[in-house]
């Protein structure tokens, strides 16, 4: 999993304001869309049609509607297949031991049978964690392309990668000498981070729907890993005859299928922003007006009001249009109300918005977080690579420890398929606070089970696994949403992901400590990363419950005073008006 995927909003409100002496306020709101590009300059409190991407936009309402159903089925299908390839790790590994890839590292320390031993098990653990922080920092390139370059030109590259390192992998397993193992899975994670991140763009061809298919996208991205399942039981059915390099070859064909959807079916532009439409639905009133002005030395009246006609009714044509694609007066106050009652059940919204960014990340509100997301993209980083050998160890049992990876391998795309919808019930229903501290629970229960030598145990791991680890970054993408904002987003967001990719390469050093002085025995580690992540958790929660307090009766000190300044102005305005 990335920190890229999220079932948060990718556009909505900020709480920001400012007053007529400059001060900031807590009573008015903002639109902003949400960005992953890391290197946007833009201040919080500029306008907001300076934040949105300059790149030229479609009109929605100038495609139709199953075209634009064919463009999102045809964007969530390649993301299927390519976008989270390389997290199917757990399934691909037995072939590559099988296979003895980086064999020749045991020659001082040979493996038995399909164990592989500590040089060549941790050599392969990098070919994993490699992959997956370059998933997650390449997700900011991917959102920097699709700010300036617009969503085709990030798929072009994703082909290009997916390409690239298919064919390296290909040649790696076809020609023993040639070690193109890492940077071909390298690739391929660079090209389903572009593939991905550009997806959720998709979801402006529906925008009464954009939440469902940012999480089919999102379920589509953890979907992607059940590629390399599919081939590992293709692998056994065939005893081996399905080489990897037969199969890596093959997968070619899927950065081709995207390159000719993409010039065949995908739109070349963005579709419209509900804020864009919005635009759209002031300017009808204006045209009339405009068309009146142009030709008001036109040659008798009759003509002038043709003018005028014809202008209206292109106006009032196009305004059914939009509100046919963004919902009638109605529903768009009913997705209005909802959105407040997600940010109300929040109790956080807004807290640090319109804040810099370098201002925001000196807060405990970011430091706490920081913390939180390193130890756990850690802690699941290496579950997921060291799986097999854990339960190995903890069962003394290669039957038992094999059956668990197999039931990993098919459960992790599951899980976060069907937790998915849920996931969103729970973020829009639950306080921050409510929700750090269930995955502080989770955090707690599944580092106890993970230490447990019973098969039950393992089983019951591997569940609350596959779903806590979607739960967890899609709740990190609502905190960063609501706590610090839409505005700066891709800084903080782009923040945690790099420092917390940076520090995931201690994982071969843990790998190390186990191989070596802990005589493979991972338990000591799991319990400090256990330790380490509920006690963080823990201080987290308590903060968060703490500040959410002062915040919501700021806001209501603001919204007395707001109201009685508007109150005070109209007072005026009527004392103007009146003749003495």
């Amino acid at each position: 999993m990335s920190l890229a995927q999220h079932v948060a909003p990718f556009q909505g409100v900020n709480r920001e304001g400012t007053d007529d002496d400059g001060a900031s306020i807590l009573s008015e709101g903002l639109w902003r869309p949400l960005s992953y590009n890391p290197l946007a300059t833009i201040d919080p409190l500029d306008s907001p049609e300076q934040i949105i991407a300059s790149m030229p936009h479609m009109a929605t309402y100038g495609v139709s509607s199953r075209m634009r159903l064919a463009q999102v089925v045809f964007g969530a299908v390649m993301c299927c297949l390519a976008s989270g390839i390389v997290f199917g790790f757990a399934s691909l590994k037995p072939i590559l031991i099988a296979e003895g890839v980086y064999g020749e590292l045991c020659e001082a320390s040979p493996g038995f049978d399909d164990i592989p031993c500590p040089e060549q098990d941790m050599r392969l653990n990098l070919f994993f964690v490699a992959a997956s922080i370059t998933t997650n920092i390449a997700a900011l390139f991917a959102g920097y392309s699709l700010d300036h370059f617009g969503r085709r030109a990030c798929y072009v590259i994703a082909a290009a990668f997916l390409a690239a390192g298919s064919v390296l992998l290909g040649y790696a397993f076809a020609i023993p000498e040639f070690d193109g193992y890492i940077l071909g899975n390298i690739m391929l994670s660079i090209g389903g981070a572009f593939l991905f991140v550009p997806s959720f763009r998709l979801a402006d061809a529906f925008p009464k729907h954009s939440g469902l298919i940012v999480a089919v996208i999102t379920g589509s991205f953890d979907a992607s890993s059940a590629v390399l399942l599919l081939y590992q039981l293709a692998w056994e059915a065939t005893n081996g005859a399905l080489a990897p390099n037969q199969f890596f070859s093959a997968y070619v064909i899927i950065p081709v299928i995207l390159l000719i959807g993409e010039f065949t079916l995908m739109p070349r532009d963005a579709y419209q922003t509900t804020f864009d439409m919005g635009h759209s639905i002031e300017k009808p009133h204006d045209i009339g007006r405009v068309n009146i002005d142009f030709d008001r030395d036109a040659n008798g009246l009759t003509e002038l009001h043709l003018v005028q006609g014809n202008g209206v009714d292109r106006s009032l044509s196009k305004l059914d249009q939009i509100e046919d694609i963004l919902g009638h007066a109605n529903e768009c106050e009913e997705r209005t109300q909802t959105n407040e009652g997600t940010h109300h059940a929040g109790a956080v919204w807004g807290v640090l918005h319109g804040l810099p960014a370098h201002r925001q990340m000196m807060t405990a509100w970011f430091i706490l977080i920081l913390l939180m997301t390193v130890i756990q993209m850690l802690k699941m980083n290496s579950f997921i690579a060291t799986i097999e050998s854990q339960y190995r160890y903890l069962f003394q049992s290669d039957e038992e420890a094999e059956a668990i990876s197999k039931f990993f391998g098919i459960a992790l795309p599951l899980g976060g398929i069907a937790t998915t919808p849920f996931i969103g019930l729970l973020l829009s229903n639950l306080s921050v606070t409510a929700i750090i501290g269930v995955l502080t629970a989770f955090i707690a229960m599944i580092g106890i089970l993970n230490c447990l030598p019973f098969l039950w145990a393992g089983y019951a791991t591997v569940i609350l696994f596959v779903i806590f680890r979607p739960f967890y970054y899609s709740a990190m993408s609502d905190y960063a949403t609501k706590v610090f904002g839409f505005a700066t987003f891709g800084r903080l967001y782009g923040a945690i992901t790099c420092i917390s990719g940076i520090l995931s390469f201690s994982q071969s050093g843990l790998d190390a400590l186990i191989h070596g002085p802990l005589n493979n025995n991972p338990t000591p580690i799991n319990i400090i990363l256990t330790v380490a992540g509920t006690a963080v958790g823990l201080f987290l929660t308590v903060y968060v419950a703490i500040k959410s307090q002062g915040h919501q009766e700021e806001i209501r000190e603001s919204d007395c005073l707001y109201g009685e300044r508007m109150h005070l102005i109209r007072e005026e305005c009527e004392e103007y008006g009146t003749i003495v």
